[in-house]
């Protein structure tokens, strides 16, 4: 496998997870990055997933990682900033890391491959690409099942 190759099956790790999300949250790529024989994709949730929201959002992932096989490697119980860390059963690491603001984030790790380009996903984001931007901005697009109790979150329809 290279490092296209590899990207390509994080892509469908990442699509795999989202698809299991009900209803259905919205997201936008992070930076995807390169070592010297492994690549990093990222996604980052764009739907405000309130306090109230959280627990259930990180049991729908564990739970469906837990179904495809994958080891759950740790998990940090943080009120403020959980996460979930897990690996595939081909050594692609998965991560669910909830950061400032609620905002969540996933990240694929792929295991040392051999070197070769990387193109941009494939796989078309929900929300804003914020291309150009320096940084992805917080969670904006309120749902009214995951943003239940969040304040100041603007509906799926505003700019």
């Amino acid at each position: 496998m290279n490092m296209q190759e590899a990207a390509e099956h994080s892509d469908q790790i990442l699509d795999a997870v989202f698809a299991e999300i009900e209803p259905s949250v919205r997201w936008t790529h992070g930076p995807t990055t390169t070592s010297s024989c492994a690549v990093t994709r990222r996604r980052t949730v764009m739907t405000i997933v309130s306090a109230e929201r959280r627990g259930s959002f990180l049991g729908v992932v564990d739970r469906f990682w837990r179904k495809s096989g994958y080891r759950i490697k740790a998990i940090n119980n943080d009120v403020d900033v959980p996460a979930i860390f897990a690996q595939t059963q081909d050594g692609f690491g998965v991560s669910l890391i909830v950061a400032a603001a609620g905002q969540v984030h996933f990240d694929v790790d792929t295991p040392c491959v051999q070197e070769s380009e990387v193109a941009d996903s494939t796989s078309r984001a929900t929300a804003p690409t914020y291309e150009g931007m320096e940084h992805i901005p917080r969670p904006n697009i309120h749902d009214d099942f995951w943003s239940a109790g969040a304040s100041g979150a603007r509906s799926a329809g505003s700019p």
